[in-house]
């Protein structure tokens, strides 16, 4: 990895996120809020109801650094849904940085339809060069973004260096299993134009060496299969209604993909859970 391979990862994100087709897809089948990995009750819930229950976990891991004062960076932010739920209530300030700028515009639309635009501010930016100065947050915050970068470990530099002191990291992500083969995700990964997956073990070791040495993993992994079954049930079911709002090569790629996905979760190759990250 490096500063070549970090562009390149850029330049596919935005190129992804910055589609009509991502964008309908997402509000469709995801809610168009929370677009990341879901905890689910049972297995018929809705995506997007399970989509939020992650951010309400995640938030309840930093609960204590959050309230009037405190200052929130929400690495790779997307549609804001995360950033809205900080903001209403706790009443912290956040800063969303995101690369997608149609992203960015529906969440400064949802923003001011909420009446939330004075504590939020959405950035465009990238999370591999994040523009503000050292010990700039009490919580840097991330969802399911960092799987886009192509230098995890520049980036994690990034995101420790504008922590307080005492701020803290809390972040999901999709990553590989430790124990998963280097290449055993290129068919699932390649719509999203990476290399491959980082492993908690990677994690918790860069972060660690990062001075963040107080480091929880709770390992949700189990919620993988689950969540891409709905995705794969939904896309499936509604495919005649998704037709109308999403070209068809693009349905045709995601009704080829998530089968990979769910096949790699079978397969106890995949791990996701809720990292929280801060110095002892």
């Amino acid at each position: 990895m490096g500063r070549e391979s970090a562009a390149r990862a850029e330049v596919a994100a935005r190129r992804y996120y910055e589609t009509g087709d991502v964008d309908a897809f997402y509000a469709a089948v995801w809610g168009g809020q929370d677009i990341h990995t879901g905890v689910y009750v049972h297995g018929n819930e809705s995506v997007a109801v399970a989509s939020r229950r992650t951010v309400e976990l995640a938030a309840s891991k930093v609960a204590g650094r959050l309230g009037p004062g405190c200052t929130v960076l929400d690495l790779g932010s997307g549609y804001g849904g995360p950033a809205r739920y900080l903001a209403g209530k706790f009443g912290c300030k956040v800063v969303a940085l995101n690369i997608s700028e149609s992203q960015n515009e529906r969440h400064r639309q949802a923003n001011a339809e909420q009446g939330l635009d004075g504590l939020i501010e959405v950035v465009a930016g990238s999370f591999q060069d994040i523009p503000y100065p050292a010990g700039s947050f009490d919580v840097v915050w991330s969802q399911e973004a960092f799987c886009h970068s192509g230098d995890r470990t520049q980036l994690l530099g990034e995101a420790v260096r504008v922590l307080k002191t005492r701020g803290e990291l809390v972040f999901t992500d999709l990553m590989a299993a430790d124990a998963a083969p280097a290449d055993a995700l290129r068919a699932a990964v390649a719509r999203l134009e990476v290399d491959g997956f980082a492993t908690p073990a990677f994690y918790r070791q860069t972060i660690a060496g990062l001075g963040l040495t107080r480091i929880d993993f709770d390992d949700r992994s189990d919620q993988m299969l689950t969540h891409y079954l709905r995705l794969t049930e939904e896309t499936g079911q509604r495919a005649r209604e998704l037709a109308g709002v999403i070209s068809p090569a693009y349905l045709q790629g995601l009704l080829q993909n998530l089968p990979l996905w769910v096949e790699a979760c079978r397969k106890g190759l995949t791990s996701w859970g809720i990292f929280h990250c801060r110095r002892s």
